[in-house]
């Protein structure tokens, strides 16, 4: 136990480190005073503007839009991707035939799509959605396959002698034989959330921290646009680190191997 504790402190004095270490280079770049700050604001500008933001509550209805479209389009990409990715890696003719229209989907770019989605869904929540689940949805789907081809097969040999039923199966071979490989794919999916969501607000919307990158770019209020980039960052990790905190608390049981 303490070896871990110990794992973990050092993990945090190494990125309070990195992000010192950054903040110290960013403020010596910029405080001589020889880049404008409507190109590359300094800390302190883009601090301030965040105190100014949060002054007047605007902020939090941004945060507040985003986070609701990034979470809403994660879950559904998320159910669907699994309930799907399931569906194929037991059936191979399925797969077969999903396939290549699946991999047709995902050769489009999002942001190709996005104006097509607000045109059909309108500016609102319901289009920033749709683009978060697609976004997830591919890496999700993929690893939901491979995590569930990826059990043994004398397992389910095993399982047979045993006269396991399918639910028993499922429960206690295919879910925790493929939790590992199908969390990787939560991970990436969450921090792409964000990404959906952003594209989402790009094209059109009136809140979230997309569209307030869209006001700081037009008004060339640079320290706005850090700021939203910031919290978008901070954003995409905090679900990150979210979801690995998940996976560590189901996957004990692999750790103590």
């Amino acid at each position: 136990m303490q070896t871990k504790q110990s794992k973990i402190w050092l993990n945090i004095l190494s990125l309070s480190i990195s992000l010192l270490t950054l903040l110290i280079f960013w403020a010596l770049l910029t405080n001589d005073g020889k880049i404008p700050s409507f190109i590359f604001p300094t800390p302190k500008d883009v601090w301030e503007k965040f105190l100014i933001l949060i002054k007047n509550k605007s902020i939090l209805t941004h945060i507040w839009a985003t986070l609701s479209e990034v979470l809403a389009g994660l879950l559904i990409g998320m159910f669907l991707a699994t309930i799907l990715g399931y569906l194929l890696a037991k059936n191979p003719n399925l797969e077969s035939f999903l396939s290549p229209l699946i991999v047709i989907s995902q050769a489009i770019p999002t942001v190709a799509i996005a104006p097509l989605l607000i045109i059909w869904f309108g500016s609102g929540m319901i289009s920033k959605v749709i683009i978060c689940a697609l976004i997830v949805f591919f890496p999700i789907l993929t690893n939901t396959i491979v995590g569930i081809r990826s059990v043994p097969s004398d397992l389910f040999d095993l399982m047979d002698s045993l006269k396991a039923n399918r639910w028993q199966k499922f429960r206690l071979l295919e879910f925790p034989g493929a939790l590992p490989i199908y969390l990787g794919g939560v991970k990436v999916g969450a921090t792409f959330s964000v990404i959906g969501a952003v594209v989402g607000e790009f094209v059109g919307a009136n809140k979230g921290l997309g569209f307030l990158v869209n006001v700081g770019k037009g008004s060339f209020d640079t320290s706005m646009v850090f700021v939203a980039v910031f919290l978008l960052i901070g954003m995409a990790l905090s679900l990150y680190a979210i979801v690995t905190i998940i996976e560590k608390t189901l996957l004990q049981w692999k750790n103590a191997e």
